[in-house]
């Protein structure tokens, strides 16, 4: 079993030491051009994988270039554009108001503020903090997806489960001018080996810096939670 450091402040500056030699090439894998085609791939992001996005992404920006198209579209168009996509329903409408909004309020023009784009539909700050960082490079905190939570809580960098709480946990845990990066090497890290039902604990270049190594780490120990 491996054991965490003496603060999360040297938990975090040793993990993200590690992790930055084993994924240099780290970014956000999403497909996009423009600000709005970052928007909508990350709104369609959500619970579903970002290569499946990317291959529905090519014909609908193509189709849809501007905010306008999208708000001029109906559900049942932008529905069929963007199937399979997981709850594909319920985002086109998230598309469509998402493109209102933006025409009636912004000029068509993606806004730069957090407040401004948790306005959206179907903008939470995860989604917000992808936009600001890859379409304004604005950082105002750490994207907080499936795999930074699992990583941030086996890692002993947080006890939190709200996205919200994890993401200030590792804000302050973390430097300012790593908060970015710390997604991208979470989430590689996430897929490549801590993944959620059967981690590489062996292989893991965290192994003897992580107290949830050894351990049956598919279950939250604090509430018995698969991840």
């Amino acid at each position: 079993m491996g054991t965490s450091l003496d603060s999360r402040e040297a938990q975090a500056a040793a993990v993200l030491d590690r992790l930055a030699v084993a994924y240099p090439d780290a970014t956000i894998s999403l497909d996009f051009s423009n600000r709005l085609e970052l928007l909508v791939a990350v709104i369609l992001s959500a619970q579903c994988t970002d290569e499946r996005v990317n291959e529905v992404t090519p014909a609908l920006f193509e189709t849809y270039p501007t905010a306008a198209a999208y708000a001029n579209a109906s559900e049942e168009e932008l529905a069929e554009a963007i199937y399979g996509i997981t709850f594909h329903n319920n985002k086109a409408g998230y598309l469509r108001e998402t493109g209102e909004i933006l025409v009636e309020e912004h000029d068509g023009a993606v806004p730069d503020t957090m407040a401004a784009l948790t306005d959206l539909a179907g903008v939470g700050r995860k989604t917000a903090n992808v936009v600001l960082q890859h379409g304004h490079d604005v950082v105002k905190g750490v994207v907080v997806d499936t795999h930074v939570r699992r990583l941030a809580r086996r890692l002993g960098l947080t006890e939190a489960d709200r996205p919200e709480r994890i993401e200030t946990d590792l804000m302050d845990a973390v430097s300012e001018g790593e908060w970015r990066r710390v997604t991208h090497l979470f989430i590689d890290h996430g897929r490549a080996t801590c993944t959620a039902r059967n981690p590489d604990c062996d292989d893991c270049v965290l192994e003897d810096v992580c107290p949830s190594s050894k351990l049956d780490a598919d279950v939250d120990l604090a509430s018995g939670e698969v991840w």
